[in-house]
């Protein structure tokens, strides 16, 4: 099977799998992780591997059935993410369902299902899980935001034209920020609890990866 392999130490050859495998074909998960990575010295390298998504209206199952098979695949410690998104006013669709829907909903589509809402909240659910063979540790943390009355941005995924985490502005329009300014603007916190445990793992005696 063909890997496609980014590596924050560009130098190593891609041989040296003794770092952390962040399994994603998504930059801007990898643009997320890094500058925390970097910070707590976490090298580490993102592997995109085709993995058969189960269905489930549990986003957790779904991200832990996908850890388990990204080891398989590779033979080594693994690391995946996931966001689902929940909508209260609609009885928290689309749940784990949202890779599908992505693909089927326009923005005005988004925004005509949440028309006569009163309850325009949604809520975006990270899970992050890393497997070893033997031990899984689960991360969590939900976000919440709220739909917004027109598209803003410019971006594939519909859904983040109409919805804002920030400040009142899109998603779109945040990334957009984000890179004018070449920085990342907000972290996410359970990103970070995962390094001081990956660290507090690999490292009894706090030297750095």
């Amino acid at each position: 099977m063909r890997w496609n392999i980014w590596s924050n130490k560009t130098t190593k050859k891609i041989q040296d799998m003794n770092k952390l495998i962040f399994v994603t074909g998504n930059q801007r998960k990898i643009d997320n992780v890094k500058p925390i990575f970097d910070k707590y010295g976490i090298d580490f390298m993102a592997v995109a591997v085709d993995i058969h998504e189960i269905q489930h209206h549990d986003p957790m199952e779904i991200t832990k059935a996908k850890v388990i098979a990204a080891y398989d695949i590779i033979k080594k410690p693994v690391l995946v993410n996931d966001t689902s998104w929940s909508i209260p006013a609609l009885n928290g669709f689309p749940g784990g369902y949202m890779k599908d829907v992505n693909h089927w909903f326009t923005a005005e589509d988004w925004l005509n299902i949440m028309k006569n809402k009163t309850d325009r909240t949604i809520i975006a659910q990270e899970k992050t899980a890393f497997y070893d063979g033997q031990s899984l540790k689960l991360f969590e943390e939900d976000v919440s935001g709220f739909f917004l009355d027109q598209p803003r941005g410019k971006c594939d995924t519909k859904l983040e034209l109409v919805v804002s985490l920030y400040d009142g502005i899109s998603i779109a329009e945040h990334y957009e920020m984000e890179k004018k300014h070449g920085r990342q603007l907000f972290h996410r916190e359970h990103w970070v609890e995962f390094a001081k445990w990956y660290l507090s793992q690999t490292e009894p005696q706090g030297k750095h990866v």
